[in-house]
């Protein structure tokens, strides 16, 4: 049994057998073959062997030829690897006497090697992992051929494995039986950790090297509650998290049960809950979730699939699917946020050096102004047919937002002058993410019809701490103290101005901070749908003077030590069943 701890982005407790995926983006299953077979799976590896070193003496004439010795001299230690008796052996074992395929049996063996080179206390030789994995990949190719198989193919539920997914690889999730995932990179609020986090399974990332100590077929327990990951448990283990699995399935039917409830304090104070969403479908989970509109709308997710840019039809669809979905009620949609680690990078020549302080949001959208329109003449057309509000995101200036200010009123002219109908009246509002608009609030509040706090990028940019690094993760907390009193201050300012100030970072789907924000005057929370039942029963155990004292006392501290103790003993006098 092995214990690993990373980071929870997912609730609840999921159990199966483990499917790793490969950075190409196809799935090794443990996979034995009848006894009739294991001559040719044995063919099949000896023949991807030799292709394997084919193509790498090829790569390496090409490379002497143009770069010289030095640079061809990097594959000679895969051409070494590859022709070493030892490892073809142990792999041909592995099909010779367990009946392996020669994908698992190739996949076992290098992942054995992978574990010996972390083990090595020489750097240099840690650092060779890299090569072992490019050599696996290589196999595997020339193994799988047009085989190879993905997630959609799964047969039975599964605990995916992967060192890292892309947003749109999570976002195929929904559509297969993966019941679990857990990874070796990524942060809290990482854009994939997000996407996991609204597909509501049980997740558990940055966890460093999972992907190369689990095998295909290992049993594994992902443990969101306590942020582990438990490879090959022990039976007592396994009954126990068996016992804890069915406490959590019926404790979320419970929930379930809320659902058509009003969310409203004791003392008689409503509080909307809605949903954040990346596609027209998550609109219907919303609604199942007791969702009473969607407060964001991550529209870059439309972006990130491989058949590359959307067209105005594409979006105006998608948009129109979402808004009909939700029977009327209020939809805001943000313009695309795309930079960072969502999809300019991929498409750069040259990376840029600090991507999260770059060419990303509201900045790339009024630099690419074609594109921009295109997204904006969608919105308009699909607000035509529900509440539809449009939200700017990452302002840091107020000349940032007349300027996407009058981009919309262009759009709406191409519209007018092509006899399109459209909706005129669109409440337009910003997503404060920047402490530059924090602290320009009131400003803001004098030319927005309504704010939305995001607090991922609001945090990041108040603690310098990039939210999809996991070296830097423990020191990314929502409990800060400075993010705290940046919230009052922005719900004050927000308050007097008379703006409708929502909340949709990950934090509003938080039971830890539902007091505070509640005490500090927050009456729409919007969230991760999965989020919304055990938001609604303590906002129905709670009332606001309760909250109003919490977020005074909360708001006294000095460290975040501090605050989440405070925060967690005051949630527990509410729900002391749930692990919070």
């Amino acid at each position: 049994m092995e214990i690993l701890r990373g980071i929870a982005v997912g609730p609840g407790i999921a159990i199966g057998e483990a499917v790793v995926l490969d950075a190409e983006d196809f799935r090794i299953p443990c996979r034995s073959v009848a006894r009739a077979a294991v001559e040719q799976e044995r063919e099949k590896f000896q023949q991807a062997v030799e292709g394997s070193i084919g193509e790498l003496e090829r790569q390496t004439q090409w490379l002497l030829g143009n770069l010289g010795r030095e640079a061809a001299n990097v594959f000679a230690w895969h051409i070494g690897v590859l022709k070493d008796a030892k490892l073809q052996q142990g792999i041909l074992r592995h099909i010779q006497e367990k009946a392996y395929s020669a994908a698992y049996a190739t996949s076992t063996v290098m992942r054995e090697y992978q574990r010996r080179f972390l083990q090595m206390s020489d750097p240099l030789l840690v650092e060779r992992i890299r090569d072992v994995r490019d050599i696996e990949r290589r196999l595997l190719r020339n193994i799988l051929g047009d085989t190879r198989e993905d997630l959609a193919h799964l047969t039975k539920p599964a605990v995916l494995i992967a060192h890292d997914l892309t947003p749109t690889q999570t976002a195929q999730l929904a559509d297969t039986l993966v019941t679990g995932v857990a990874l070796d990179v990524g942060g809290a609020t990482s854009h994939t950790a997000i996407l996991l986090h609204s597909w509501g399974r049980p997740s558990v990332i940055g966890l460093n090297d999972v992907s190369t100590r689990l095998s295909g077929g290992d049993t594994v327990i992902i443990d969101a509650v306590n942020q582990l990951v438990i490879a090959n448990p022990d039976e007592t283990t396994l009954n126990e998290y068996r016992r804890q699995e069915s406490n959590y399935t019926r404790l979320a039917a419970e929930l379930d049960t809320l659902r058509d409830l009003p969310s409203i304090t004791r003392d008689g104070e409503s509080v909307h809950l809605l949903s954040n969403v990346e596609f027209p479908h998550e609109a219907r989970t919303s609604l199942a979730k007791g969702a009473e509109g969607v407060g964001l709308f991550r529209t870059e997710f439309l972006f990130l699939q491989p058949s590359g840019f959307p067209s105005e039809e594409d979006q105006y669809r998608a948009y129109l699917e979402t808004v009909r979905a939700m029977q009327g009620r209020p939809v805001t949609i943000r313009t695309f946020d795309l930079g960072a680690d969502k999809y300019t990078q991929e498409k750069r020549y040259e990376h840029e050096r600090n991507p999260m302080l770059g060419l990303r949001s509201i900045r790339y959208s009024l630099a690419n102004v074609g594109m921009f329109k295109t997204q904006l003449r969608a919105i308009l057309r699909a607000a035509v047919e529900g509440e539809v509000r449009l939200m700017f995101p990452l302002l840091m200036s107020l000349m940032e937002f007349r300027q996407a200010k009058m981009t919309l009123h262009d759009a709406m002219e191409d519209l007018e002058e092509a006899g399109i109908p459209y909706r005129r009246e669109l409440p337009v509002g910003i997503m404060l993410e920047t402490p530059a608009a924090a602290i320009q609030v009131k400003e803001f509040c004098r030319e927005v019809d309504f704010i939305s706090i995001g607090t991922n990028d609001l945090l990041q940019y108040l603690v310098a701490v990039d939210r999809g690094n996991e070296e830097v993760s423990r020191f990314y907390d929502p409990s800060h103290p400075a993010l705290l009193r940046t919230l009052a201050d922005v719900m004050s300012a927000c308050t007097k101005a008379g703006r409708d100030c929502s909340l949709c970072g990950e934090m509003a789907g938080s039971p830890l901070y539902a007091l505070f924000l509640l005490g500090i005057g927050l009456r729409s929370f919007s969230m991760a749908p999965a989020n919304i039942p055990e938001i609604k029963k303590l906002i129905r155990l709670a009332t606001v003077a309760q909250a109003r004292r919490v977020a005074r006392r909360a708001l006294t501290f000095e460290t975040e030590r501090q605050v989440t103790s405070y925060l967690r003993e005051e949630t527990r006098k509410l729900l002391p069943e749930d692990p919070i």
